[in-house]
């Protein structure tokens, strides 16, 4: 494998202020967007003095930088942004069919990125030759803690970087280490650090959940087999007295202790085309899952044990008949014992956390038709972000929306397009890439460019 490195700039210090957590040994400020979902891995921005409304002609965009194709989104840590993106050459091409696996030579890139004006403060790039279905680019967010920068393939290179100067520190090939293939989507779980443990969800005999050491890379323990690993990222959860790891493959909803892998319950789901790909809520004492075919599920915790029992399921196995909430990329939100998401055809739901009853649904989010009929509007996206009392919602169009989502309904407060959808892949174009929020900014990416978009109340005075 051919590694390049560039360092643009001299060594730097991050900042980080640590703090314990049951997702993390340490992590940095709430300010930061260190990870997957955000500082608590839960899609809550907390910081505060956030506007209340777009401006007439949309919020100031303070840069752009062009960057290569890719469904990752960024991770924001003090004043640098980590994203990844792939490049491919001139003459290669991919599939016409985004749906079949090709075999498409090119290159993964780390990018580190100046906050303040997106400059580029270091690369990392290597030959990665793609396999999968969707080939665009990588798909998992970068993971920052304490002076180290993880990141995750869409082939399977597994990375530590120092955050400072990119230099690597250790380095995995999962599916040469773990004789495994992509799974058809490519590895799409974003990693979660819990002390001394990277936990990767990876794939192959005993091998879907593996925890690595943070600091040099080697195997603690593996857990699990399935035949495929599915791509939704793994949550951890106090419940019953335990800190529980939540692995959710294609086959069963598991729970693990995160520093041994041993497995505390397994309740079996299973999930059509492997596609566990939401992650896994929890609310009080309740576990809740949703899949494209199959719909949801919700588990509730034993009070004084590491178990779980099955509440209910859905009752429908059909993507097109939905009954209460068949998600597949966007992760729902769940507050008050309600559960607000995305349906298969771009439907944003609101059901009760008690039933699945469905109260309300809204196309307004997500600019679907609700045509099951057609794959116009198959998977149309929202991903959603809560701040204070109403949400943020960043759909495939390119839009940024506020929004109040409450059990009376969906009300829309404000919109302002910012992206241009360039990935054609789905049939149509589309912006499918999680955004990061820090700094009271917003931080987006398309295939061709990230941006950072100011939202503060009153930025003269920041």
């Amino acid at each position: 494998m051919t590694y390049r490195h560039t360092n643009d700039i001299a060594p730097f210090c991050v900042l980080a202020s640590l703090s314990s957590c049951v997702l993390f040994a340490s992590l940095v400020s709430a300010d930061d967007w260190p990870q997957w979902l955000g500082p608590e891995r839960d899609g809550v921005w907390r910081e505060s003095g956030i506007i209340e409304e777009f401006p007439p002609h949309g919020p100031p965009v303070r840069w752009r930088t062009p960057i290569g194709g890719g469904f990752a989104g960024p991770a924001v840590v003090a004043d640098r942004v980590y994203v990844t993106d792939r490049k491919v050459g001139e003459r290669e091409r991919d599939p016409a069919k985004p749906f079949e696996r090709g075999t498409v030579p090119g290159t993964e890139r780390i990018l580190c990125l100046d906050a303040t004006d997106g400059s580029v403060i270091w690369k990392h790039e290597y030959d990665c030759t793609y396999t999968v279905s969707y080939p665009s680019g990588p798909r998992t967010t970068p993971l920052v803690s304490a002076g180290k920068v993880y990141t995750l393939g869409a082939e399977g290179h597994l990375f530590c970087f120092d955050a400072a100067t990119g230099k690597v520190i250790w380095f995995r090939e999962l599916k040469k280490d773990y004789q495994i293939q992509s799974p058809v989507w490519g590895f799409s779980a974003s990693p979660l650090l819990d002390g001394h443990c990277l936990i990767c969800v990876v794939g192959g005999p005993e091998s879907v959940a593996v925890a690595f050491h943070k600091d040099s890379g080697k195997e603690i323990w593996r857990a699990l087999s399935a035949i495929e690993p599915g791509y939704s990222p793994p949550m951890i959860y106090e419940a019953g007295g335990k800190r529980q790891l939540i692995i959710w493959h294609p086959e069963a909803v598991n729970s693990l202790d995160p520093q041994t892998g041993k497995v505390y319950w397994t309740e079996p789901f299973e999930v059509r085309a492997g596609l566990t790909i939401a992650s896994p809520r929890k609310s009080g004492n309740l576990l809740f899952v949703t899949s494209f075919y199959g719909g949801p599920m919700m588990l509730r915790f034993d009070d004084s044990q590491a178990t779980a029992k099955l509440l209910w399921k859905g009752n429908s196995n059909s993507e097109r008949k939905t009954d209460k909430l068949h998600s597949i990329m966007s992760t729902p939100f769940i507050q008050d014992g309600f559960i607000y998401g995305v349906c298969s055809y771009g439907q944003l739901r609101c059901i009760t956390t008690d039933s699945g009853e469905r109260i309300w649904e809204s196309l307004e989010a997500t600019g679907a038709t609700g045509n099951t009929r057609s794959n116009i509007d198959r998977w149309a996206n929202a991903f959603l972000i809560k701040n204070g009392d109403r949400f943020f919602l960043a759909n495939e169009k390119g839009d940024l929306i506020i929004a109040k989502l409450t059990p009376e309904g969906y009300q829309q407060l404000s919109q302002t397009h910012l992206l241009k959808p360039t990935n054609s892949m789905p049939g149509r174009d589309v912006v499918w890439s999680h955004p990061a929020f820090a700094n009271r900014q917003a931080y987006m990416r398309n295939d061709e460019e990230i941006i950072c978009v100011e939202l503060a109340a009153n930025p003269a005075s920041e």
